[in-house]
């Protein structure tokens, strides 16, 4: 698993895939249970599992907030 928190979500999406995993998965950090529908527009603020993890297809699972909302990044 790479690093990817404080990236934006598509661009943490496509590292994934770049280290031959096609599927994560992405949650709304706030609990509100908002629907990622333009990746480019969350940033990462947390991920499972660490970085360095070895990982299979679902494995990764990445908290996301929008753009501009209150984070750690």
């Amino acid at each position: 698993m790479p690093a990817v928190v404080c990236m934006n979500l598509q661009a943490a999406q496509n590292l994934i895939q770049d280290n031959g995993v096609f599927f994560s998965r992405s949650e709304d950090a706030t609990g509100e249970d908002r629907m990622q529908l333009d990746d480019s527009n969350w940033i990462v603020v947390s991920q499972t599992p660490e970085p360095g993890t070895p990982i299979t297809e679902g494995d990764a699972i990445l908290s996301v907030v929008k753009i501009g909302e209150p984070s750690p990044c």
